[in-house]
């Protein structure tokens, strides 16, 4: 579980990263990220009944949610809220799809700082 200054609890909070925030999504999960006022990243996971009608189930999916987004938060380039929805195509699915899946969202958000190479390349013309 994540400390209770990264994680998204208010209402207020949750309504601001839906109206001001980019999206991105695939089968199984969709991510939401808007810039906030904080000095740390703060993190929501959204799976509804929709997604499975037993909350054990839907727990789990929220399990394996954050665990797979403890690695990639550490990475966060600027302070984010960042809301997690869970689809139901996730039932199933592995904690290495989960994990790829959240990757590529950060990836195409922009949200992961730049990893630089030390494989001795040069850029510079």
């Amino acid at each position: 579980m994540f400390a209770k200054i990264n994680r998204l609890t208010k209402d207020k909070d949750f309504d601001n990263v839906f109206k001001n925030g980019k999206s991105s999504y695939d089968k199984i999960i969709g991510v939401k990220a808007a810039a906030n006022q904080q000095k740390n990243s703060r993190f929501g996971i959204l799976v509804s009944a929709k997604v499975s009608k037993k909350a054990v189930e839907r727990n789990v999916i929220k399990r394996r949610i954050r665990e797979a987004l403890k690695p990639q938060s550490v990475k966060i380039a600027e302070s984010r809220d960042v809301i997690i929805i869970a689809f139901p195509a996730i039932l199933g699915k592995s904690y290495q799809d989960v994990e790829q899946s959240i990757i590529r969202h950060f990836k195409r958000l922009g949200l992961l700082k730049l990893e630089i190479s030390s494989r001795g390349g040069s850029s510079s013309g």
